[in-house]
Formats: C-alpha cells, sequence, structure tokens
C-alpha cells in the first residue's frame, strides 16, 4: 500500500459539496444577474438565490457572510456589464 503525503491526503468530501453548492448558487446568481432585464425567470432566479445566501441552510455550507456575497457578486456583474 503506497503512503500518501499530506498533500495528496483528499479534502473533506463533505467541505467539498458544500463548497460545490455555494459556488454553483454563485454562478447561477450572477447569470440572472446578467439576464434579469430581459427575462422574468431570470429575476426569480435572482430572489430565489438571495433567499438562499440568506438562509440557515447556506450558514451551515459556510462562514461566508451573505450581504457581502451578494453585494460582491451585484457589483461584479455590474463592472462585467460595462466593460
Amino acid at each position: 500500500m503506497k503512503d500518501l503525503t499530506r498533500s495528496e491526503i483528499p479534502a473533506d468530501p463533505w467541505e467539498e459539496l458544500a463548497n460545490a453548492i455555494v459556488l454553483q448558487a454563485a454562478k447561477d446568481y450572477r447569470l440572472a444577474l446578467r439576464i434579469k432585464e430581459s427575462s422574468p425567470k431570470a429575476a426569480k432566479t435572482v430572489k430565489e438565490c438571495e433567499r438562499f445566501f440568506r438562509s440557515s441552510y447556506f450558514g451551515i455550507l459556510t462562514t461566508v457572510d451573505p450581504e457581502y456575497l451578494i453585494k460582491k457578486l451585484r457589483k461584479e456583474t455590474e463592472q462585467d456589464g460595462r466593460n
């Protein structure tokens, strides 16, 4: 059996799953923000993502401040739209 070095040990799979959920929500939110003016479905997605970010479930998945994340993603999307 091969000995694994510290860097080869896989990360906690539950933490990886939690990170993937949060990252996917952020991607969905960015996309929805970009197209919300032309799509009622996207406007609904924006509200759903914000509700998720502010939920207790989000707080279980990460220690990221939801208001900070929302503000940062909105600013990022606005800057992308200007370029």
